[in-house]
């Protein structure tokens, strides 16, 4: 018998949103392969992720709470057709009692009960796959670029077309290769929710990329032509005469790409730099600048 997801994120029953989502980061960054190189983390890391996709969506949670580890098995309409097929049972049928577990009073063989109501003679036929969510995490190159990827997602593989410029949260969908069917009905799809790594250099808002942009105070004030990163290599910008700290410089285009309209921009954010260890001569040029100049920054509006 499959473990209780409750116990796997060691959370109670009645646990809210926060609390399952808290609980299941927790174990994530303490199982995650990458992280954690003991044999039986990545099974850990698995039985984690699973128990929070199941719990963490209310459809799905309340069916396991309903019908425990064989919620998969049931359909969405099982009450509709077990109303419906109660006539065949003699009357007012039976009464059948669920729960996780299944190990007390009124627990139910349900390769008994589906074979008699869904796969029998006079059944409804054969039950359809249940769709499945998992997520894929990215680098924000990766992303960018998309192109093909292999993974490996309890003990199968998948090839993933991941499209260039899918953005944190999206979906993408793999067609009939999510949970198993009866009988000769269509398998369930399987959905990857993308996660985007958190980069340490670039910032994502929707399909705009910011980044800082170091400047010296000499670049700032005179102008210049200086050079800035961005995630589909190195471009060029013009710093204009004048510039400030916080001055955005925006590189049309050049943000995330978009299958279904105009790609994102990309904002360097200007950052003046000083010398943290000036030579003398350096110093002996800004206290002779201090000398001559009336600029005072605090009274700029």
């Amino acid at each position: 018998m499959a473990r209780d997801y409750y116990e796997v994120l060691g959370i109670p029953s009645g646990a809210g949103t926060d609390e399952i989502q808290q609980a299941y980061r927790k174990l994530a960054r303490k199982y995650h392969p990458d992280v954690n190189k003991d044999p039986t983390a990545e099974d850990k890391f698995k039985e984690a992720n699973e128990a929070y996709q199941v719990l963490s969506d209310p459809d799905t949670r309340k069916r396991y709470d309903r019908f425990g580890e064989d919620f998969r098995r049931v359909p969405e309409d099982y009450d509709e057709r077990v109303r419906a097929g109660a006539g065949g049972y003699g009357g007012g049928g039976r009464r059948v009692h669920f729960g996780r577990g299944f190990g007390g009073e009124g627990a139910v063989d349900f390769e008994d009960l589906f074979g008699q109501m869904f796969g029998g003679a006079g059944g409804y036929g054969p039950i359809p796959g249940a769709d499945q969510e998992a997520e894929l995490e990215l680098t924000l190159e990766q992303a960018y670029r998309g192109g093909k990827r292999t993974l490996r997602l309890d003990g199968r593989q998948y090839d993933v077309d991941i499209p260039a410029g899918v953005l944190d949260g999206q979906r993408i969908r793999l067609a009939g290769q999510g949970g198993r069917s009866n009988g000769d009905a269509p398998p369930g799809d399987l959905y990857l929710v993308v996660r985007i790594k958190p980069h340490p250099r670039f910032r994502v808002q929707g399909r705009d990329i910011y980044v800082d942009l170091p400047v010296s105070p000499w670049e700032a004030v005179l102008g210049s032509t200086v050079v800035v990163p961005t995630p589909g290599g190195e471009a060029k910008v013009k710093v204009v005469p004048g510039s400030s700290t916080g001055r955005k410089l925006r590189l049309r285009g050049e943000g995330m790409p978009n299958p279904r309209g105009p790609d994102g921009n990309l904002y360097a954010e200007i950052k003046v730099m000083v010398p943290s260890k000036p030579t003398a001569r350096e110093r002996e040029l800004f206290e002779q600048l201090a000398t001559e100049s009336n600029f005072d920054p605090r009274k700029e509006t």
